[in-house]
């Protein structure tokens, strides 16, 4: 099964293109003058074609050339009733169907065709091989990717210092098959013969092997490949599948780098994209720059301002020491949300910064809203809040409720002692201050 890419979109563009040019054979043929001798035309001689044959292909060739295919193939076939036509006769008339049906994009015809050239005997190299050739570009073109291998691999036999581009027909091949390890092989003989020549590889060529070693796994040699792709044919979306790769190779530091590399330069306009810059930055603990990030993408529209987004500015905001600023996104989230989480975290916030009454206010939605997960700690910090400002009854009642969850059962019945002790230090302080009141009335 074919890996998915989650970090560019895969993409093969075609690296053939069919070179199916068709040019009158050299034959040798015999013609009189006029005194009725026979004179030799100079010609290099290939293997030997009737002056009729030649004539009948000549005409068939202008047809073609004239776009009258109709009347051009009709000379072939009125040719091909001849039943002394020698093999390689034969081999040059379906030579000339093949390439007509191909321009009519009959590709099967054209297919058949060649197959009729190759089974000819005693067939010139130089024909076989370039309708062998042909052939195989014609099973891509169809999508018979095993017939395509198969061909080119016969090819390979005969052929005379195969080009690069053949290399990368087998490997795109192989690649179809999804036999990544086996289209690695061609790829790199014919990156080897770039090189060697002294020539930069294609971008396609680079784009194969690629792909090839993501299907493998093998990350590091993937990252080697894309380096020479920005280099070469610069692309953000080769940047974005190098920070892909250093991701898989838990390189975080490598993908933040060329995240940040391409924010900064203006390249990084998605929204997710955005993002993940930004959990990278908290990831590296720089909370700040994930704010920073996040804040502008929302104030331009480029990140939605949904409860998640919301929720993550107000932590970075707040690991950044920046409390202030957390405050609308968390209030924001907390009035989208069906939960009253958000509101606690609000309540934290608002603690933060001393803003008792809002902190009071929050935590009281968040309790009523429901879905808290931890209702004891909420009831803690109502607690704090309420003895800031020296409500003292509704704090011993929320250190009283937090105080029946064993886990904040400690730290809630401290605090009751201590709010009770406060309470009754102030009645106190409240009853002498009456009693000096009372005092001083009674002698005036």
């Amino acid at each position: 099964m074919k890996r998915k890419i989650n970090i560019l979109t895969r993409v093969i563009v075609p690296i053939f293109c069919l070179i199916l040019a068709v040019s009158l054979p050299t034959v040798e043929v015999q013609a009189q003058d006029s005194g009725g001798k026979k004179k030799e035309r100079k010609t290099k001689k290939a293997q030997s074609m009737s002056e009729k044959v030649y004539t009948k292909l000549t005409e068939a060739q202008e047809l073609i050339e004239a776009k009258n295919y109709k009347d051009g193939l009709a000379k072939l076939r009125e040719l091909e009733q001849e039943k002394k036509l020698s093999p390689y006769e034969k081999a040059q008339l379906y030579n000339y169907f093949a390439y007509t049906y191909f321009t009519l994009e009959k590709y099967q015809d054209a297919i058949r065709s060649y197959q009729k050239v190759l089974i000819q005997p005693d067939l010139p190299e130089g024909l076989a091989a370039s309708s062998m050739y042909t052939l195989a570009q014609l099973y891509f073109i169809t999508e018979e990717y095993k017939k395509a291998v198969k061909t080119i691999e016969e090819w390979f036999k005969i052929a005379d210092k195969p080009s690069e581009n053949a290399y990368m027909l087998l490997g795109q091949g192989y690649y179809q098959l999804e036999d990544y390890k086996k289209s690695l092989g061609p790829l790199k003989k014919a990156y080897k013969l770039v090189k060697d020549r002294g020539d930069n590889p294609k971008q396609n060529l680079l784009l194969l092997m690629r792909v090839d070693y993501y299907n493998l796994g093998d990350y590091e040699n993937m990252v080697n490949v894309l380096k020479e792709l920005v280099v070469l044919y610069p692309k953000t979306e080769y940047w974005l599948t190098m920070a892909g790769a250093y991701s898989e190779l838990k390189r975080l530091d490598k993908q933040m780098s060329i995240m940040e590399m391409l924010y900064d330069s203006g390249d990084l306009q998605k929204g997710n994209q955005q993002l993940n810059l930004a959990n990278l930055f908290l990831l590296h603990e720089v909370p700040y720059k994930a704010a920073v990030i996040m804040d502008k993408g929302m104030k331009k529209g480029i990140i939605d301002k949904n409860v998640r987004n919301l929720r993550l500015l107000s932590q970075a905001w707040l690991q950044a020491q920046e409390s202030e600023k957390a405050i609308d996104p968390l209030k924001r989230a907390a009035d989208l949300s069906k939960d009253g989480d958000l509101d606690v975290r609000l309540a934290q916030a608002y603690l933060n910064l001393d803003k008792y009454k809002e902190a009071i206010a929050a935590l009281e939605t968040g309790l009523k809203k429901g879905g808290v997960k931890r209702r004891d700690t909420a009831n803690v910090m109502l607690g704090l809040a309420n003895f800031e400002l020296q409500r003292f009854n509704a704090s011993i009642k929320a250190f009283t409720n937090a105080s029946k969850d064993k886990r904040s059962k400690k730290t809630a019945t401290q605090w009751l002692g201590h709010v009770r002790n406060e309470k009754a230090r102030k009645k106190q302080l409240e009853d002498a201050i009456r009693k000096q009141k009372e005092a001083v009335a009674d002698i005036s």
